[in-house]
């Protein structure tokens, strides 16, 4: 897949999981489109809620080759308003670099950017970043069943499952799970970077 697709894919996770209901109509598609295999398709189909469902084909779409995003668009055939969003947004020109822009937004100096932050800062950041967790999870690079399993494990209180995954987040990228990563993150997930500055006051 393209990188720009991939990027949008990424940046419109949660508004994507929120909007499509993928099992009827559009995962079907995809199969018979030879982008999706068989045992993808009951992956897919195996997971307990339409939003999940929803999440996990994103997971699996970067991977399928160029062919999976145009397919995806055709697929939204039902959802018109969500296609034409994506559309939309492919059309105009893009603005600065997320990159750059967060950080500066972000007025960190580069010192703790390049910081890998402490159980108290993630634990201060999963009380603040409520329901775009999700999306700051996955642009991270957890998976749709990293994130379920760790709110299963903290069933009674979302903080202790936010923290749980960000833990696990900074155990596998080790020295790579820096301050400056979870800015990226929180700006694909349209979650201003001030939220991470007050944490890490």
């Amino acid at each position: 897949m393209d990188p720009e697709h991939r990027a949008l894919l990424r940046r419109h996770r949660l508004y994507l999981s929120g909007q499509l209901l993928v099992s009827d109509s559009i995962v079907p598609f995809l199969y018979q489109e030879d982008v999706l295999t068989e045992a993808q398709v009951e992956d897919v189909q195996s997971q307990p809620t339409d939003t999940r469902r929803t999440l996990r084909l994103l997971d699996l779409l970067p991977s399928r080759g160029p062919r999976a995003f145009p397919l995806f668009l055709r697929a939204l055939e039902d959802f018109s308003w969500v296609r034409d969003r994506l559309l939309l947004e492919l059309r105009t020109p893009p603005g600065p670099e997320p990159g750059a822009s967060s950080t500066d937004e972000c007025r960190l100096p580069d010192s703790l950017l390049q910081k890998v932050p402490s159980d108290r800062d993630l634990s201060r950041l999963a009380s603040r970043i409520g329901e775009e967790s999700e999306a700051v999870l996955m642009d991270l690079g957890l998976s749709a069943e990293d994130v379920f399993r760790c709110r299963s494990d903290h069933a009674l209180c979302t903080q202790a499952a936010v923290l749980s995954a960000l833990i696990l987040w900074r155990r596998r990228e080790g020295r790579r799970a820096t301050v400056q990563r979870l800015v990226q993150s929180l700006n694909a997930a349209q979650v201003h970077p001030s939220v991470l500055e007050d944490v890490l006051k």
